[in-house]
């Protein structure tokens, strides 16, 4: 509904619409069936706006949640980067291990 409410004509606007008539004027049924399209394409339009504001809507909570995920991952490998300084020796193989599991915790949740 974000950008619906910046459009100026809504389709009751459109149908409702009543032009004076002139002698050198416009054929009526012309004039209808045009704007029955008009209105058709802005039943369309409509539709696909709220299509893809609750797209948009689903992708912004996604991405949201990601990021929470990569902040937490984040903070995992600090803290165990940090538990590596502090403790004894850690062997290459230790950080292998480590380093793939954090990769499988990642990968798994995509």
């Amino acid at each position: 509904m974000l950008y619906q409410s910046k459009i100026a004509l809504s389709k009751k606007d459109i149908l409702e619409k009543e032009f004076k008539i002139d002698t050198r004027g416009y054929r009526p049924q012309e004039v209808d069936q045009f704007l029955d399209v008009v209105i058709q394409d802005y039943k369309i339009f409509n539709n696909l706006i709220s299509d893809f504001e609750e797209e948009i809507k689903t992708l912004m909570e996604e991405n949201l949640k990601l990021k929470k995920e990569i902040r937490t991952m984040n903070l995992k490998l600090d803290a165990l980067k940090e538990n590596s300084k502090i403790g004894s020796e850690v062997s290459n193989a230790d950080l292998l291990r480590r380093l793939s599991n954090l990769e499988k915790a990642i990968y798994e949740k995509e």
